[in-house]
């Protein structure tokens, strides 16, 4: 790991001197990369001897590989229940979790499409003949969007013209390159996109509240350089990158 003087915390974690050179990892929810990308640059910037490596992928995908012991150092997630079900399993350090951003859900189809469709509840037309979701058992996004048209009851024929990605990002891409005729992505991964659209936000109460938690894994050998990053992830310069990227910081 390549760090210096280390001690046990009232935590029972090894704590690591932020002062010499640390590796830190993160697990991070795919819809967060752009963002966390410039603030990693920006915690860099002030913590030179930080080697910082984050992993973006399904919130689920995440929390099923460090409840199977992946070395991770914190979790960011794009669900609160995904941090719950670690939290449950005695894998947090509890004091630790903190609710940090908040987003919304969006229908998307690319640019150059010329479907008629102006709402969640117009993906039944037969004009719409795929779109894309997260895989709900794995990214929050498919979860959210499965509860979306459960409430709106249509469940059953969206499934049937469903495909579904293995993140929000891939979602997004295959809506970009057409494969898709429509897809439902955060509002952040939208705003982002060139080649995708924006048609309609999901309804007022259509779907649990979209909260991303960040907490440190019990097993942390940096528990000192973990938490210096989750406290810089609510600094002033985080929270206005977050917020230009639409998060809603909490």
């Amino acid at each position: 790991m390549g760090y210096g003087v280390s001690a046990t915390n009232k935590n029972g974690v090894v704590t690591a001197d932020i002062t010499t050179k640390v590796d830190l990892t993160i697990s991070a929810a795919a819809s967060l990369k752009d963002a966390m990308g410039e603030i990693k640059t920006l915690y860099l910037a002030e913590k030179p001897k930080t080697n910082l490596i984050i992993n973006f992928g399904g919130s689920g995908a995440l929390q099923q590989q460090i409840e199977q012991g992946a070395d991770v150092d914190l979790f960011f997630s794009a669900a609160t229940s995904n941090m719950d079900n670690l939290k449950n399993k005695g894998l947090l350090i509890d004091s630790t979790v903190k609710n940090l951003l908040g987003n919304k859900l969006v229908l998307v189809v690319p640019n150059d499409s010329s479907l008629a469709i102006k709402s969640f509840a117009d993906v039944t037309d037969a004009s719409v003949k795929k779109i894309a979701l997260g895989e709900a058992s794995t990214v929050p996004a498919g979860k959210y969007a499965e509860q979306v048209f459960t409430y709106l009851n249509i469940l059953d024929q969206v499934k049937a013209k469903a495909v579904y990605g293995s993140d929000v990002k891939q979602v997004l891409n295959w809506v970009e390159t057409g494969n898709v005729d429509a897809g439902v992505v955060y509002l952040t991964d939208a705003k982002i996109s060139t080649k995708a659209k924006v048609i309609a936000t999901a309804p007022e109460g259509a779907h649990k509240a979209i909260v991303y938690p960040a907490a440190l894994i019990k097993t942390t050998n940096n528990y000192t350089a973990s938490r210096d990053f989750l406290n810089f992830l609510t600094s002033d310069k985080a929270k206005a990158v977050f917020d230009k990227y639409g998060f809603n910081v909490l």
